[in-house]
């Protein structure tokens, strides 16, 4: 059942956190960043700000109201999150998503209308899409290891595995990287990550984009070839036009000995992934040096809340 004096509740704790958050973002000039994500069981929302917009998330939970309850729960919701963020009602984006683990099922497309902008990181600029997809086309948890990539790229050959819309390639051929291979089994987000990189001004020529199953795409590529990859796969996918599905707990090691392989020696891997109970089976890979990355990746706006791993992984 719906209570509304539960709604203090969500307001307190916005009040608490964003006063906490914006400070923290104006301080380092970021303008897109998470304000809460599920820190109470009644408002299983994760909200996030997109500059002048905000996108909230409801997680699917068995939560016992009838459809109109429902519906009056989630607007009388957004009225205190567009009060608490100041933020008018029509600048929000609502959807709802179940924790699903096959990135494909993911990003299908919810909607006909559409409303995407340009929002800005680090002085670059991307195209986020509020409304039709489960993610809005920057994931803000990588915010940092973006920067990392950027700072490493210069004159490097760089490879961005399972690419998505291309934000670690706009990063990485900011840095000054010689030449961004970028590679997705999704056309849509290909063409969003060509998007991106014209929207800063690089020249897609000098850069590549290719539309193929990773899997496969390993075994195509030469020895010692790139400088530095990064390689943040789905945790499972299942998509009808990958030639087997990936598992990335069973599939890990054959995955990174294969990118190893193409990578130069005194190479670097940058590796990511969402599997809670994932567990890196270094001694099986054939790497010179692997760290574990994770605590120097985490956003201001993740603590405590970052569920993905991030590895440094040299050859």
């Amino acid at each position: 059942m719906f209570d509304p004096s539960k709604l203090q509740m969500l307001e307190n704790r916005l009040v608490k956190v964003f006063k906490h958050l914006r400070k923290t973002a104006r301080r380092q000039n970021i303008t897109c960043y998470r304000v809460y994500d599920d820190d109470i069981p009644e408002f299983p929302f994760s909200i996030e700000l997109y500059e002048d917009h905000i996108y909230v998330a409801e997680y699917q939970r068995q939560h016992g109201m009838e459809e109109e309850e429902h519906e009056n729960w989630l607007d009388s919701s957004l009225e205190v999150i567009s009060k608490v963020l100041e933020v008018p009602l029509e600048k929000i984006f609502v959807k709802q998503r179940q924790r699903k683990a096959s990135r494909q099922d993911q990003y299908e497309k919810l909607s006909f209308e559409s409303h995407e902008m340009t929002v800005h990181e680090a002085g670059l600029s991307f195209k986020v899409n509020l409304s039709d997809y489960l993610d809005t086309g920057l994931f803000l948890d990588h915010r940092t290891t973006r920067g990392m990539v950027r700072d490493a790229a210069a004159g490097k050959k760089v490879l961005n595995l399972f690419c998505y819309t291309g934000s670690f390639s706009v990063y990485a051929a900011a840095g000054g990287a010689s030449q961004v291979t970028s590679v997705d089994l999704s056309k849509t987000y290909l063409a969003w990550a060509e998007e991106n990189m014209r929207l800063n001004g690089f020249d897609v020529a000098s850069h590549r984009f290719v539309h193929a199953d990773v899997l496969q795409y390993l075994d195509t590529l030469s020895e010692d070839e790139f400088d530095l990859v990064v390689l943040d796969p789905p945790t499972f996918s299942n998509s009808k036009r990958m030639k087997d599905f990936l598992d990335i707990q069973r599939d890990h090691v054959s995955i990174l000995n294969k990118v190893l392989r193409a990578t130069k020696p005194g190479g670097v891997i940058y590796f990511s992934n969402n599997y809670r109970r994932f567990v890196l089976e270094s001694d099986r890979i054939l790497a010179a040096e692997i760290k574990d990355i994770t605590a120097q990746t985490m956003p201001f706006d993740f603590q405590q809340k970052l569920i993905r791993k991030c590895y440094k992984i040299t050859r």
